[in-house]
């Protein structure tokens, strides 16, 4: 169940600008993660719930960023509100810190969400990490700790964390390694296709992290609030970019 207190989609008005500030912030605040929580069973009906979807995308040669936060029915999985952001980009491209990049922009488009529906997401998935993350926060963890809501990050590669293959069948899934610490989980979401590799965010279960995953990935191997926030947000950033050019 989500938090009686709103939602927050203010950025921090000590927003790092620096690869050394914004290691300092991950240390400092990943302790108020919370692992673990009790979500809505995922697929008990139309109008039980709604699950976010957030993604960005970039371009680079106008400083651009474009964030999309797409809400779905967590039963039926139709689409009920999206929103997007257009940002400049505002911190330089580090392997995990992605999350300074991105940030901005997707608690613009989250806010506009909100406003939209009227009401708190269930669960906002991340296409990213979460606990797996060198310094155990990544997106979603930190998406989860400034907002409040639960979350969760599925990505497309391990980061470079270690796992045996699981079995071949959807559903199936081996435990993502760093050392003897399990940090998530790789998921296989369709039979004899990839896996993707779930994480906890915050306040989420790593069980119902992969059973969220599990229902939203129901026939592709992306789970579908992924696949519709990043067409979204590429959507708009097509948009953003001829605006600026006819503006030249």
């Amino acid at each position: 169940m989500t938090s009686a207190v709103d939602p927050r989609y203010e950025l921090p008005r000590d927003w790092p600008t620096t690869e050394a500030e914004a290691i300092a912030v991950q240390e400092r605040t990943r302790a108020s993660v919370v692992v673990g929580g009790e979500l809505p069973e995922p697929g008990t009906g139309t109008g039980t719930g709604v699950v976010v979807g957030v993604d960005v995308a970039y371009d680079d040669e106008r400083d651009l960023v474009a964030a999309a936060a797409v809400a779905l029915d967590a039963g039926g999985l139709a689409v009920v509100a999206e929103a997007t952001a257009v940002g400049r980009v505002t911190f330089p491209y580090v392997p995990g810190l992605l999350a300074f990049r991105e940030i901005p922009a997707v608690l613009d488009a989250l806010g506009d969400l909100d406003r939209r529906l009227g009401r708190r997401p269930d669960l906002v998935v991340c296409d990213g990490y979460g606990l797996a993350h060198p310094r155990r926060f990544g997106l979603a963890s930190h998406l989860g700790v400034l907002t409040g809501l639960p979350t969760i990050g599925v990505a497309k590669n391990p980061f470079g964390f270690r796992h045996a293959d699981p079995g071949p069948r959807r559903g199936d899934w081996s435990p993502l390694l760093d050392g003897d610490e399990e940090v998530g989980r790789a998921l296989r979401t369709r039979d004899g296709v990839k896996p993707l590799f779930v994480s906890v965010g915050h306040r989420v279960t790593i069980a119902d992290a992969c059973a969220y995953t599990l229902h939203l990935a129901r026939d592709f191997r992306q789970p579908e609030t992924t696949r519709r926030a990043d067409a979204l947000c590429r959507r708009a950033l097509k948009a953003a970019g001829a605006e600026a050019a006819a503006e030249m």
